[in-house]
């Protein structure tokens, strides 16, 4: 692991020693600089895991990915810096309200004085680690989240909204994994046609004032309460915001299929 040159990547130059405020500072930066997309799925570039394809692609490359690259590499990060993580089996929570299968989503636990739930795979979710331990309501910004133990000895993460409701976002047990276990679910999120990683591009990055968002055609971005978005007209259109906004090159004709990325879901 050459950290030096991740923290870089990350704009971080900071503290390094293994404390709480500097999983802290390191998660936002990674947030605030490493994209959340699902790019190499659709240029059908595979996906490896492990720290060396993963160092190429991210710091390399300057590109970004999704849980299991993220997390897994950024969990090296820590460990390279002194940090005890492991990684976890998450199951996240679908839009027909159940939960998904084992190994559906990695996220990470970091134990200091007190257990950690670290995670910079899941898209637009908590900015700041989130104490495991703690079953009150722990606010961050506009947002908030809760972790619940279920009758099984699971713990979940759930989200609140500004209108005061409470979603599932994803459930999971402190069991150490490695790359090899999410081997399965990473196959079906990049080849099945159910999978959500499938049907169209996303590529998101966290901003100091909300986030940006390209997701298939729509470029969505956010400032606090308020949200803007625009259809963008083309191959030529869609590189170029893919270059300036998130750093990320796309090659000619590199794996884009206008049609099926002008059919935007709801975000």
């Amino acid at each position: 692991m050459d950290t030096a040159a991740y923290l870089k990547r990350i704009s971080y130059a900071g503290s390094l020693l293994p404390t709480a405020q500097t999983l802290e500072q390191l998660h936002v930066a990674h947030l605030l600089s490493v994209p959340f997309e699902n790019l190499s799925i659709h240029w059908k570039e595979p996906i490896v895991l492990d720290d060396k394809a993963l160092f190429e692609k991210i710091v390399v490359h300057r590109r970004g990915g999704f849980c299991y690259e993220l997390n897994g590499l950024f969990s090296s990060l820590l460990r390279a810096l002194g940090f005890d993580v492991v990684m976890l089996s998450g199951s996240v929570m679908s839009d027909r309200g159940e939960f998904g299968p084992e190994f559906d989503h990695m996220t990470l636990m970091v134990t200091l004085d007190d257990l950690w739930l670290v995670d910079v795979g899941f898209g637009d979710s908590f900015r700041e680690p989130l104490r495991l331990a703690e079953r009150a309501e722990q606010k961050q910004g506009l947002g908030a989240y809760r972790i619940e133990e279920d009758s099984s000895g699971r713990l979940i993460l759930i989200e609140g909204s500004a209108k005061g409701e409470w979603r599932p976002l994803y459930r999971f047990r402190c069991e150490p994994h490695s790359y090899r276990d999410y081997a399965r679910m990473l196959h079906y999120h990049q080849t099945s046609p159910e999978s959500y990683f499938t049907r169209q591009p996303i590529c998101s990055l966290a901003t100091e004032e909300g986030r940006i968002t390209l997701r298939g055609m729509r470029l969505i971005t956010t400032r606090g309460s308020k949200r803007q978005e625009q259809d963008l007209k083309g191959e030529e259109e869609y590189a170029d915001v893919l270059q300036t906004h998130f750093g990320i090159k796309a090659l000619p004709g590199q794996g884009m299929q206008l049609k099926a990325m002008s059919r935007v879901s709801a975000d």
